[in-house]
């Protein structure tokens, strides 16, 4: 993790503190019926919803498991995945941080701050190796953060 200016890059899951931002962090959660070990797992498993896939990806040892399993392009995706993704992924976080109070104090301590997923290879869900990347999955953190934040405010006396 690097702190530059208004901005934290998080990438590891090692990297103190803000490693937990990493879809591989161990902090699993319940959804769809199911207990989680990580939002990878769940990210990943739903690109095969309906399918034995789904539960290959779910039973995953690792996170890397379930991205390897679930990056397999042997296996079918589902027809609108490229349409429900972000949704997916927003769900995943939202859950894993709502069930987390931990996580859910320090994404709302991050305040104001920019958060970028350091990766060189993502282009879409990372900044990408030459920062020109989407990075979805930092915006998805910082929407998240701005509606923990709105309920907070509204839990107030």
């Amino acid at each position: 993790m690097t702190q530059v200016n208004n901005t934290i890059y998080f990438y590891s899951v090692h990297e103190e503190p803000y490693g937990v931002f990493s879809n591989f962090s161990a902090h699993g959660f319940e959804l769809d019926g199911h207990y989680w070990q990580t939002s990878e797992h769940y990210f990943q498993a739903q690109k095969f919803v309906g399918t034995s896939h789904y539960h290959d990806v779910r039973r995953a040892k690792s996170p890397m498991e379930a991205a390897r399993t679930g990056r397999d392009r042997k296996r079918p995706l589902r027809k609108d995945w490229e349409s429900v993704k972000d949704d997916v992924m927003r769900r995943a976080v939202w859950a894993k941080f709502t069930t987390h109070e931990e996580l859910s104090e320090l994404l709302l301590s991050t305040g104001k701050m920019k958060l970028v997923e350091n990766t060189t290879g993502d282009f879409y869900w990372g900044c990408g190796r030459d920062g020109s990347g989407k990075n979805k999955l930092g915006a998805i953190l910082i929407e998240t953060r701005e509606k923990l934040a709105s309920e907070h405010m509204e839990d107030q006396p």
